[in-house]
């Protein structure tokens, strides 16, 4: 696991702003929870936290629940982030206001990029996907109809943010 470091966080949610508030927040390849749980802290309405191991969705309910934060705010999803998806996509009543990707480095980000940019998943007005990766890791400026409007560098880290044009 390598998680979101602070600084990197707070020039997410310092960039994001008052866009956080009252969104429907999705975090993909979860860890243990930090991004989702910073976005709930900072006015998220819902954040659906998607992690394949077992092991730390437990670790992201103990540390909800340590929180306090209510049931009806939060959703973990223990899956492979491409079947979460594929499955989400299939049904018209899911969507997401801010889609949060921090996959591992080593992964191919293209079908997770993808897949977000098609169908329902993520809304289709002021939607926004925010994909961090490693700067040396270049991702393609458009990917269906998700095109890159800023890119946020701090260290060897960066985030890319997609919207849907």
């Amino acid at each position: 696991m390598r998680p979101t470091a602070r600084r990197l966080r707070e020039a997410l949610f310092d960039f994001l702003g008052k866009k956080i508030i009252e969104t429907r927040f999705l975090d993909l390849c979860a860890g243990s929870g930090a991004v989702g749980i910073e976005a709930l802290s900072r006015g998220a309405s819902r954040v659906t936290f998607v992690e394949r191991s077992g092991k730390m969705c437990s670790f992201i309910e103990s540390n909800l629940a340590r929180c306090e934060i209510p049931k009806a705010q939060r959703r973990i999803v223990q899956a492979d982030v491409i079947d979460f998806l594929r499955r989400a996509s299939s049904n018209e009543n899911i969507s997401w206001d801010i889609v949060f990707f921090d996959p591992p480095y080593v992964m191919d980000y293209a079908p997770v990029i993808s897949l977000v940019g098609t169908g329902p998943l993520l809304k289709q007005r002021d939607g926004i996907l925010v994909v961090e990766h490693h700067c040396d890791h270049q991702l393609d400026d458009s990917y269906g109809r998700l095109h890159r409007w800023r890119v946020i560098r701090q260290g060897e880290s960066c985030l890319s943010f997609y919207g849907k044009q």
